[in-house]
């Protein structure tokens, strides 16, 4: 899993870099506030670029997989030697720009013990933030820390769960302890599809994963369909990997659906946002159709309504279902991608 900033996000952490730069400065120095600024931001940059991949992607994703402990100290020494090299770029640009006068290019390109003392105070306050944000959700994180869900609110919400499916059969073949390192590696590829396209893993229950998204945000461009296929697509591109490690490739069950929920930060010890309503057990009852009607990707027709879908998705339309539960039929569409996504058979299906 990896970090992701929203351009606002962006803005702020760069403008908050920017003034812990000139107020160091001014306390260090009484002056050059600017010229602290811009060092703070130059030491910034390749950090941001690391965290958002843009450099080293595979070191990138080797340390977010570590402990948190592990992580900790691994991501204070990557950033240990970026803050050099930014120290470094911002210095040559002020001594070849004539900021600094008479000044050395090692006192200009070469922090003192105090700035990589500070700098990395500054940088292991924002691993630890970035990293609870990280193991919280960034959505739920924001929302915690805001208070936004401290009284109920009723609002419109998309839901996707994935199941994988013969996992009970696997768990019996290979026994638990396997079972859990391949829910961890399932689990773990989903994420990025997830964060790419803005939604939120709200919890993982036994061998599913519950997904969600404001309704907007979902419906647009499609992007919570995009999220699905990007997944199946994931793991089918994978398949020979899964196959070596694992001894077969994994098997998914997709359902969609949306609409009213009432959110709720709930707990005392330990805070969690939950989602009530029916359209989260009207998600969980259409994900059960997979099986029963033998297909890979199920949508609620309401849902579907609600949104174009992508050109490559072929639909076929289910009729109308009693869910459990609920005094209304469900209308139901079967998603795939022209052709080349196999549907789940009942047999096959768990």
């Amino acid at each position: 899993m990896r970090w992701r900033f929203s351009t606002f996000e962006g803005l702020l952490l760069l403008l908050v870099v920017a003034a812990a730069g000139a107020v160091y400065a001014w306390i260090a120095y009484g002056t050059g506030a600017l010229i602290g600024a811009t060092y703070a931001l130059f030491m910034c940059i390749p950090i941001i670029a690391f965290e958002r991949r843009i450099i080293f992607r595979r070191l990138n994703r080797r340390i977010h997989a570590f402990s948190t402990p592990m992580f900790f100290v691994a991501s204070l020494a990557i950033y240990f030697v970026l803050l050099d090299v930014g120290y470094a770029a911002a210095g040559l640009i002020m001594q070849t720009s004539g900021a600094f006068g008479d000044v050395y290019w090692m006192e200009a390109m070469m922090p003192s013990k105090t700035v990589l003392l500070y700098a990395l105070t500054i940088s292991g306050s924002l691993v630890f933030i970035l990293r609870v944000r990280e193991l919280l959700g960034r959505d739920v994180f924001l929302s915690l820390l805001t208070g936004r869900y401290r009284r109920p609110i009723q609002e419109e919400r998309v839901f996707l769960f994935i199941d994988l499916a013969g996992s009970t059969s696997y768990a019996e073949r290979n026994g638990d302890l396997r079972m859990q390192e391949y829910l961890g590696k399932l689990f773990a590829t989903i994420a990025d599809p997830v964060l790419r396209y803005r939604g939120s893993i709200d919890d993982y229950v036994g061998d599913a994963a519950v997904i969600t998204w404001p309704f907007d945000r979902a419906t647009n461009n499609a992007a919570c369909i995009h999220c699905v296929f990007d997944i199946l697509e994931i793991i089918d591109a994978d398949a020979h990997r899964w196959q070596k490690e694992f001894g077969e490739v994994p098997r998914l069950r997709a359902a969609l659906h949306g609409g009213t929920i009432v959110a709720a930060e709930i707990g005392l010890d330990r805070h969690k946002i939950t989602y009530f309503g029916d359209t989260v057990n009207t998600t969980a009852r259409l994900e059960g159709f997979c099986k029963t009607l033998g297909h890979q990707v199920l949508i609620s027709t309401d849902l579907a309504r609600k949104m174009r879908l992508p050109h490559y998705v072929r639909v076929e339309d289910l009729g109308e279902h009693a869910v459990k539960g609920r005094g209304q039929k469900l209308g139901v569409l079967a998603l795939r991608v022209g052709g080349s996504t196999p549907a789940l058979t009942p047999s096959a299906a768990e």
